[in-house]
């Protein structure tokens, strides 16, 4: 196809040149000529830079091989398959093969004839105007790219003007399919598989932006295209959106502004300047979906509640409501620091400026950490005194304004504002320390730095000691929630007062009169 990407971590030899793709018979020319169009040429390298190949999978092996869960696997071009083949896999795309359908075609379960594997087959609609690029992006992108966190791609048909793609089938489908509308008989997701699930998918989008060269910005981040394979092993799909970020100077690509209302990162939305910041938006908008069980977009909701985002973000500066924005399924079934420390990285994945969001690698780094804490219901029922969200129906999920508007009472603990604190928990966007921690995380040199979680189980051990219990009460929200409560008590009181000297004036001048 005329162009390669390298790929770090890969088992080629050294001095390959990267993977190449294999070309496809001569049975479609325009085929051909149409994939040398895809990729710019000037992001077509032809070999490996071999020092900063040692130098990022020598940084990489410290962190993590990404080794597949089966073991190292060659990287192989993906298998040609014709439409015969591929129409006897699915028994000619009987209706009760559909497994899904989305913008770009209907994906079908099938086994292949020739070897009995069970693979999932992506018809895309001829009749769509982004299909035949988006095919052949795909097919680019994954026969170079592979992590455990990627779909693997077995292969493709490109007869005629039929274009199919051959995946590995996952067992467990989407994580949309667990999150929302779970029907009667299915069991919500546990804390400890949401976490393990958001982990695994930030490793999946780390891989793209830090070891494959040029970085490759996903831009269609949504937990539909995360599938779960067994054990709620998550992998990135569907890469048809897929672009190659910026190279050197560069700070942005400019593009036409495509991907999913409500997981787009708003100065992509605005300007079509694309970063691979705007992936780690998306991912923030993901994660919460996995901590509250709300959709990105749901008009069914009350005014106010459609936009998750929008709904999340004034309860982000009030850590009282945080038990209120988990998942009324998870029935309070999750640790308290926990839920902080999640949503604390969620609201940075969602800051509004692109700059100060985290690094994808920082996310990785703090979301192992989350997923490594293996949470006990059993035990944390008599830890956690904060009682469960509003239930919610698993057929219908109803607006939760009522519950969001109560106060809780909760345990709260004083930010540190010590260099290395392990305090994830979101302050207030007025608090110039915000940024300053913000800022923190994007500097240095490369992804994937601690965030100093290592002190957090003994700081707060310390909290529900009187001595910092009267502290909690000191902290910059609570003493704006105190005046305003102790100014409306004030005013009530005084209300009273007046009513009650009224009365008794009224009274002293009756006797006087009698």
């Amino acid at each position: 196809m005329g162009g390669c990407f390298p790929c770090f971590g890969s088992s080629n030899k050294e001095g390959s040149g990267g993977v190449r793709v294999k070309e496809v018979p001569n049975r479609d020319s325009s085929f051909k000529e149409a994939a040398a169009s895809v990729v710019p040429q000037s992001h077509h390298p032809s070999r490996v830079n071999s020092d900063k190949s040692k130098s990022r999978s020598g940084a990489d092996t410290k962190k993590e091989t990404p080794v597949p869960k089966d073991g190292p696997t060659a990287h192989i071009a993906a298998q040609t398959f014709t439409f015969r083949e591929l129409a006897a896999a699915t028994k000619n795309f009987r209706p009760e093969c559909l497994l899904g359908e989305g913008g770009f075609g209907r994906v079908y379960k099938g086994r292949l004839e020739t070897t009995g594997q069970v693979v999932a087959v992506k018809q895309l609609d001829r009749n769509g105007l982004q299909g035949n690029r988006e095919f052949l992006v795909e097919v680019l992108m994954l026969s170079l790219l592979h992590h455990p966190n990627l779909v693997n791609l077995i292969g493709y048909c490109a007869d005629g003007d039929q274009r199919l793609l051959v995946y590995e089938f996952m067992p467990l489908g989407s994580l949309e399919d667990h999150l929302h509308d779970l029907p009667p008989d299915k069991e919500p997701l546990d804390w400890n598989t949401r976490m393990k699930i958001a982990a695994g998918a930030a490793k999946g989008l780390e891989y793209l932006h830090d070891k494959a060269n040029p970085p490759v910005i996903y831009r269609d981040l949504k937990s539909s295209n995360i599938l779960l394979d067994e054990g709620y092993h998550p992998k990135l799909s569907d890469f048809g959106l897929a672009k190659l970020g910026p190279v050197g100077d560069k700070t942005h690509v400019s593009t036409r502004v495509m991907g999913t209302y409500g997981y787009c990162a708003p100065e992509y939305a605005m300007t079509g300047q694309l970063t691979l910041k705007s992936d780690v938006y998306s991912f923030g908008v993901v994660f919460l979906e996995l901590i509250t069980g709300r959709k990105a977009i749901d008009n069914t909701r009350a005014h106010g509640e459609h936009n998750l985002v929008a709904w999340a973000r004034p309860l982000f500066k009030d850590r009282r409501k945080f038990p209120k924005m988990a998942d009324p399924l998870l029935q309070g079934r999750y640790p308290m620091r926990g839920l902080y420390q999640a949503l604390a990285v969620a609201a940075m994945c969602l800051q509004e400026q692109a700059a100060t969001r985290p690094l994808i690698g920082d996310v990785v780094t703090a979301l192992t950490y989350l997923a490594s804490q293996t949470y006990d219901p059993n035990a944390a029922n008599q830890s956690n005194r904060v009682g469960p969200s509003t239930p919610r129906s698993r057929d219908d999920r109803r607006s939760m304004a009522d519950s969001v508007d109560s106060p809780d009472h909760g345990r709260l603990g004083s930010p540190s504002t010590h260099r290395n604190s392990p305090d994830f928990r979101k302050r207030d966007s007025r608090d110039p320390s915000t940024a300053t921690e913000l800022g923190r995380i994007d500097t240095g040199g490369g992804s994937g730095r601690k965030w100093g979680l290592d002190d957090y189980e003994r700081q707060d051990s310390q909290r529900d000691s009187p001595v910092n219990t009267a502290r909690a009460r000191e902290t910059p929200w609570n003493r704006d929630l105190d005046r305003e409560r102790a100014v409306a008590e004030a005013k009530v009181w005084g209300e009273n007062w007046r009513e009650k000297k009224k009365a008794n004036a009224v009274g002293s001048f009756d006797a006087t009169n009698d």
